[in-house]
């Protein structure tokens, strides 16, 4: 039995290296359970902590309730022998709960909940929630109360840093996540060297840039590799969602000089970004610079895979991403599965790139992202790797809120999903649905308006609308959906309705 100290503080790094790699070998056997034996009794510990950059975190409105996104999780509660613990910085409103739990297909509602343990750190504070617990030594303690059995637990995270691997030490139970010493491979610069050892194709461009010199010296040679090249991106290495991005417009003059003059009015793709923050950000976290996919047609499909502790690459599924009309840059949605004309090849690229992280020891779920471009209508797809999510991202809960509701699974053969009754499922989502006329809107009237407007998913045909990140709306006026469908005019027009529902409740302020 691994020792648990009683305060974060009193663990040193080196104990905690060597506890995290004594508990690897544990996660190996509790994958194996869950695969192999759905009854298994088995404890899920989900703290869904967004351990990012926190100046860019800044900027994503609504941040802390982003933690309501992986409550799809309770999924595991279908097993009438698991538990979950799920961990927040805020509580969450009961009726949320009691909306999820009531779907549960084939579990009373009042079996799951009894088998869900929610805890809180009662702190609002523009930290991430990892932090916040590892302050909070007899929070950790309650979290170890609730978990029966320390052999058959995993802790389930947003993205795993050395924040998580303290906090998994501690509570004596693996991560299910990348080792965070692997982080650099889901970096911006990471990705783009494994994109090349992958054999993926990856846009034009140069990584490891440290200075802003680095970066006008990148866009100089970038331009001269690419004669007529329009536009650059510049990307930081821990930007997410497209909000640590700027573009650069070429001039029409070749010259250096030419050059530095447009780069003095790049583009910054998040709102009241400023430029010295921008390069004091990239001097200390490095980026990218790399040709701006364009002309012809252009799509952003990902795949999203996992890697099991035997090393496994399975693929999960396939998304076109929905990206603002200003920069397209920054994620919105998504809609599931990605289009016919280049599903299939997106899903092979994203195991070629899954079986390059498998070799280098990456476990669990990780998504890539890519620019799909073709000529004129008709012509072939040319997909190119842009990014490596090693951590959940803002397809994963769209995808586990289907299998949560419909249960079944991928079809490999097809990159299609089948649901448990046998259909082909379909979807749309977003977690950026916002209008000033929704603040004010409490738990309570969101339900209401589901119920009285036949919203509700349906088990019977499979289908309707799911709601999450409810608890966003009375302050930052901003809610998610994910809008399930037996095709994707269905999901297209379900998406449309539940908006339209929206706006006609809120009419009146």
């Amino acid at each position: 039995m691994i020792p648990h100290p009683p305060f974060a503080s009193q663990l040193t790094l080196e104990e905690e290296l060597a506890q995290f790699e004594r508990l690897k070998p544990r996660l190996r056997d509790v994958w194996r359970l869950l695969a192999h034996d759905d009854d298994a009794p088995c404890t899920t510990v989900v703290v869904p902590s967004l351990t990012l950059d926190q100046r860019e975190l800044t900027q994503l409105q609504g941040a802390i309730h982003y933690e309501e996104r992986l409550l799809f999780l309770l999924i595991r509660l279908r097993n009438p022998r698991a538990r979950v613990v799920y961990v927040t910085s805020q509580p969450i409103h009961p009726m949320i709960l009691d909306y999820l739990l009531n779907l549960l297909l084939g579990i009373p509602a009042s079996h799951a909940r009894a088998r869900l343990t929610m805890l809180s750190a009662y702190d609002c504070s523009p930290r991430c929630l990892t932090e916040k617990i590892l302050e909070r030594p007899r929070l950790i303690e309650r979290i170890r109360a609730a978990i029966p059995d320390p052999a058959c637990a995993y802790l389930s995270v947003f993205t795993a840093t050395p924040l998580e691997r303290k906090l998994a030490v501690l509570l004596g139970i693996p991560l299910n996540g990348a080792d965070p010493a692997l982080a650099s491979l889901g970096n911006k610069s990471g990705g783009r060297k494994l994109f090349r050892d992958a054999g993926v194709p990856t846009p034009y461009g140069f990584e490891d840039l440290g200075s802003e010199r680095d970066v006008l010296d990148a866009l100089y040679h970038l331009r001269r590799a690419r004669p007529g090249l329009r536009h650059a991106v510049i990307k930081l290495n821990e930007g997410f969602s497209g909000e640590g991005n700027a573009v650069l417009r070429y001039p029409m003059a070749e010259d250096r000089l030419s050059l530095e003059r447009a780069f003095r009015r790049i583009h910054f793709v998040a709102h009241g970004e400023r430029r010295e923050r921008f390069f004091v950000k990239l001097s200390e976290m490095g980026g990218i610079v790399e040709e701006f996919i364009e002309g012809g047609e252009t799509r952003s499909p990902s795949a999203q895979l996992r890697t099991s502790p035997d090393g496994e690459v399975l693929p999960l599924s396939t998304h076109d991403q929905i990206l603002d009309r200003e920069t397209g840059q920054i994620f919105l949605g998504c809609r599931f599965p990605a289009a016919d004309d280049y599903r299939l090849a997106v899903q092979e690229a994203g195991a070629a790139v899954g079986r390059a992280l498998a070799a280098r020891g990456v476990v669990s779920r990780y998504g890539v992202d890519f620019m799909a471009r073709r000529e004129a209508p008709g012509m072939p797809w040319q997909l190119f790797a842009i990014e490596i999510n090693l951590r959940l991202g803002g397809t994963t809960h769209p995808f586990l809120a289907l299998r949560f509701l419909c249960g079944g699974g991928l079809e490999p053969a097809s990159a299609l999903y089948l649901s448990a009754s046998g259909r082909h499922k379909y979807y749309r989502a977003t977690d950026n649905l916002h209008s000033q006329r929704y603040h004010g809107l409490l738990p309570e009237d969101v339900i209401d308006f589901i119920t009285y407007n036949q919203l509700g998913f349906s088990h019977r045909t499979e289908t309707g609308v799911l709601f999450h990140m409810i608890g966003a709306l009375s302050q930052h006026g901003k809610v998610g959906l994910t809008a399930i469908g037996n095709s994707h005019a269905e999901a297209d027009a379900l998406y449309q309705q539940a908006i339209a529902v929206l706006e006609a409740e809120t009419r009146y302020g």
